[in-house]
C-alpha cells in the first residue's frame, strides 16, 4: 500500500486533538472521561504551581479542580495508580489488560539491584501482615532507617518493600493525604469483577498496541511501544505483522521538511477529513504534559527544543528550574517561568522567552494576561506579579 503523506501542519492538528487540547478548555466537565481519553496521566510530586496530574487535567478543562481526582481515586474507584513510563494515573476499567505490567515491574523490580536485600520474604510479609490487620498504611507508618550512606535516591527498607508490593499489583494506592500515598491490599481496592477477568497475555498485547495507535492517531512501532511503556519492541513488532491488513502506512512530515514512516489507526482518512483546526487559544503547558513529553516527538513535529532541567545543576541550566512551554493555536510560540507564592497569595513570573520569529503582539499578551489568570486560580492565589526578566520582556 503505498503510505498516506501527512503534511506537518495536518500533523500537529491531529496530535492536539488526539491529545485533548485542541478545542477551547471549556463546557461540561468529566475528569474520568478525560482520563479515559488520554490513556493516563503522569503524577509528579513537584509542585511549583499545580502538581503535574492536575495541571495536565485542567489544561482540557479548565473547571477542573484539585479535589476532583482525589475523590476518582479514593471513592470513586474510577482510576488506579501504576506505572507506566513513570507513575500514573489510569482508568479502572482497564485494570484486565493491564495484570501483564504487574507481573514485568514485579520481575524488572526483582532483577533490581535497586531493591536488592530488602526483598527478603520475612521483611514483605511483615508489610503484608500490618496492612492486613491494620488497614491503609503510608510509609510514615512504619520505622525502618536507611543503613550506610545517606544518598539522594535511597529509601528505607520498608519503602522499598511499599514500592515492590506495589509494582507487582499485590498493594494498591487506596488514597491520598495531601500527596502522600496510602497503601492497601489490591483485593480490597481493585473492583472484583475486575480482578477476576483473565485475559491471555497476547491479547492484553493487542489491546495495549491498538489503544496506545488509537490515541496517538499515527505513530512509530516505538512510539506505540512507549505510549504505555508495557510492551517489549519484539511484542509491537509481532502485533504490527499480525494487524498489517488493518493498519495504514503513512510518511509524516517533520517541522523541518523532513519524512519520517509510521503507521496510522484503521479510521486515519476519516479522521483527517474531520480534522478542524484547534483553538487559537494560548495555553500553558506542564511539562509532563503527554502531547510534549515526548522530546523528540515535539522537535519533530513542532521544531520545538525542550528540556525539563530540574534535575539539572543551577549553574548549567540553559532557561530555569521549572519551565512551561506556550502552546497558541498550533504553535508552540514560546517558554515561560512561572511560581506560585503562596505565602503572598500571587502568583510570580520570574521570565519569559518567546521562540525565534515569534513576536509579543499586543494580542499575544492579552491571551497569555488572561491565561496566567485562570492559572493563578487553578493555584489558588489572587494576584499575579511580573518580576524582573518577564517584566522586561513585556513592556
Amino acid at each position: 500500500m503505498t503510505p498516506l503523506k501527512i503534511p506537518n501542519r495536518t500533523a500537529r492538528h491531529l496530535w492536539l486533538w488526539v491529545n485533548g487540547l485542541g478545542d477551547t478548555p471549556t463546557g461540561p466537565l468529566d475528569p474520568a472521561a478525560l482520563i479515559r481519553g488520554l490513556g493516563f496521566v503522569q503524577l509528579d510530586t513537584i509542585q511549583v504551581v499545580s502538581r503535574a496530574h492536575h495541571h495536565i487535567l485542567w489544561s482540557r478543562n479548565q473547571t477542573y479542580r484539585e479535589p476532583m481526582l482525589d475523590r476518582l481515586l479514593a471513592r470513586d474507584r474510577a482510576v488506579f495508580e501504576h506505572f507506566t513510563h513513570d507513575a500514573s494515573v489510569l482508568p479502572m476499567d482497564m485494570l484486565p489488560m493491564w495484570q501483564r505490567q504487574f507481573r514485568r515491574m514485579k520481575d524488572k523490580a526483582s532483577r533490581s539491584s535497586w531493591f536488592g536485600k530488602h526483598l527478603a520474604e520475612d521483611h514483605l510479609d511483615d508489610i503484608r501482615r500490618r496492612i492486613a490487620e491494620e488497614g491503609p498504611l503510608c510509609t510514615h507508618d512504619f520505622d525502618t532507617r536507611i543503613v550506610g550512606k545517606r544518598e539522594m535516591w535511597k529509601r528505607p527498607p520498608h519503602k522499598i518493600g511499599l514500592d515492590f508490593l506495589w509494582y507487582a499489583g499485590e498493594l494498591a494506592t487506596c488514597h491520598r493525604d495531601g500527596f502522600t500515598k496510602y497503601y492497601d491490599l489490591a483485593e480490597r481496592v481493585f473492583p472484583e469483577h475486575l480482578r477476576a477477568q483473565k485475559v491471555p497475555d497476547r491479547d492484553q498485547v493487542d489491546w495495549l498496541c491498538g489503544a496506545a495507535l488509537d490515541r496517538l492517531g499515527i505513530g512509530t512501532q516505538g512510539e506505540i511501544r512507549k505510549f504505555w511503556d508495557a510492551t517489549e519492541v519484539s511484542e509491537v513488532s509481532d502485533w504490527a505483522d499480525r494487524h498489517a491488513r488493518g493498519l495504514v502506512p503513512v510518511e509524516i512530515e517533520s517541522a523541518e521538511g523532513t519524512w519520517t514512516k509510521a503507521l496510522a489507526c484503521p479510521d486515519i482518512e476519516a479522521r483527517l477529513t474531520a480534522l478542524a483546526p484547534p483553538t487559537s487559544r494560548l495555553r500553558i503547558l506542564n511539562p509532563f504534559d503527554p502531547a510534549i513529553r515526548d522530546r523528540v516527538r515535539l522537535k519533530r513535529l513542532f521544531g520545538f527544543d525542550y528540556t525539563v532541567e530540574m534535575f539539572v545543576p543551577a549553574a548549567k541550566r540553559q532557561w530555569g528550574y521549572y519551565v512551561y512551554p506556550l502552546l497558541e493555536g498550533d504553535r508552540i510560540v514560546g517558554r515561560i517561568e512561572v511560581k506560585a507564592d503562596r505565602a503572598r497569595d500571587r502568583l510570580s513570573i520570574l521570565n519569559l522567552w518567546w521562540e525565534p520569529k515569534v513576536k509579543p503582539t499586543a494580542q499575544r499578551l492579552r491571551k497569555l494576561e488572561s491565561e496566567l489568570g485562570r492559572l493563578a486560580r487553578l493555584a489558588g492565589v489572587a494576584t499575579v506579579t511580573w518580576q524582573g526578566p518577564a517584566f522586561d520582556a513585556v513592556r
